[in-house]
């Protein structure tokens, strides 16, 4: 008599039908029975293509179902787990393990597939597109580029205070919400009726261009340091973009201060010397253009000694709300 045993087969459903491991495939060939709860699971047609015979049962309570997988006296039972995990088997069956010792069959887990790397984007673009669809959230359904535009911003920067602040807590959720964001607008562009893209037209592009901006990496370009890197970058950009100036590009929509050193950085980085620096002294008086020309001469000296202008007024205006609250 064969000593009974168990298999209990996970698959996930991120994974294409039928794209089962080895030792999967063989526990499936090799059990006396296979049976599956769901008649909807999506292993359920390539698994019987193959060949394999499924009994489908009624799914009822965890441990009716758990009694019910070790009944066998013989032979293995292999069961096609439930997309939903099957809450509360484990434990039914950990149940019987301890109560029938000795006498209940040999347990095993096996999966039969595995989520790779950015799985769970899947889920989202799925979550996303449910939203979005007839019979999903009335505001999401109502939302367009436009309206979205001030929640990307505010995400962005509740982004750039969980960094500086260093809270790997925030940090993980507002991720999410920039994430949120990409897929939002993905999505919303599905539906435009002249010129539509898809998520994965949106990371295709930006495979493309990564690919295409890094041949030290899958080219034959050899790079000697971060700095040359960059230099190669900027070069291939301007390249690809057709740019005229080496300041086209750079969004005029960004905070001042980070406007001017953006500015700076294309100026220093293409070696231009046409237009000399802003004086770099306190006036005696200020005014709107004493004052700019100071700021910017800030920048390009903070440029110039590899210093970051906006992170550094962001730090010492933290720290300066810090002092007042506490003096309050």
């Amino acid at each position: 008599m064969d000593t009974p045993k168990l298999i209990l087969l996970t698959t996930t459903h991120r994974v294409a039908p039928g794209l089962l491991s080895w030792p999967a495939w063989e526990a499936l060939r090799g059990a006396a029975r296979v049976l599956a709860g769901d008649p909807a699971h999506p292993q359920l047609p390539a698994v019987r293509q193959a060949g394999v015979t499924v009994g489908l049962v009624e799914r009822s309570t965890a441990p009716a179902l758990a009694r019910l997988l070790t009944e066998q006296k013989e032979g293995v039972t292999l069961w096609l787990g439930s997309p939903d995990g099957d809450p509360g088997l484990t434990d039914a069956l950990a149940r019987i393990a301890v109560e029938r010792a000795g006498e209940a069959p040999e347990i095993e887990l096996l999966p039969g597939s595995y989520d790779l790397p950015g799985a769970r984007l899947l889920d989202l673009v799925s979550v996303m597109d449910r939203l979005r669809s007839p019979g999903g959230c009335p505001w999401d359904a109502e939302q367009t580029h436009a309206s979205l535009v001030k929640y990307l911003v505010e995400e962005a920067f509740e982004l750039v205070e969980a960094i500086e602040d260093g809270d790997r807590v925030t940090l993980r959720e507002e991720l999410g919400d920039v994430l949120l964001q990409v897929l939002f607008h993905s999505r919303i562009a599905e539906e435009h009726p002249e010129d539509p893209f898809t998520v994965d037209d949106v990371a295709g592009d930006i495979v493309e261009k990564l690919m295409y901006r890094h041949p030290h990496v899958f080219g034959d370009v050899e790079a000697a340091g971060a700095a040359e890197v960059e230099a190669n970058w900027e070069q291939l950009k301007a390249a690809e973009k057709q740019r005229d100036s080496i300041l086209d590009g750079v969004p005029a929509g960004l905070p001042a201060l980070a406007y001017a050193a953006k500015l700076v950085s294309r100026v220093r980085r293409a070696g231009f010397t046409a237009v000399p620096d802003a004086p770099y002294e306190l006036p005696a008086e200020l005014d709107q253009e004493s004052l700019g020309r100071l700021l910017l001469a800030l920048a390009q000296r903070a440029y110039d000694q590899d210093l970051d202008i906006d992170q550094a007024l962001r730090a010492t205006t933290r720290a300066y709300r810090d002092e007042v609250r506490a003096a309050e």
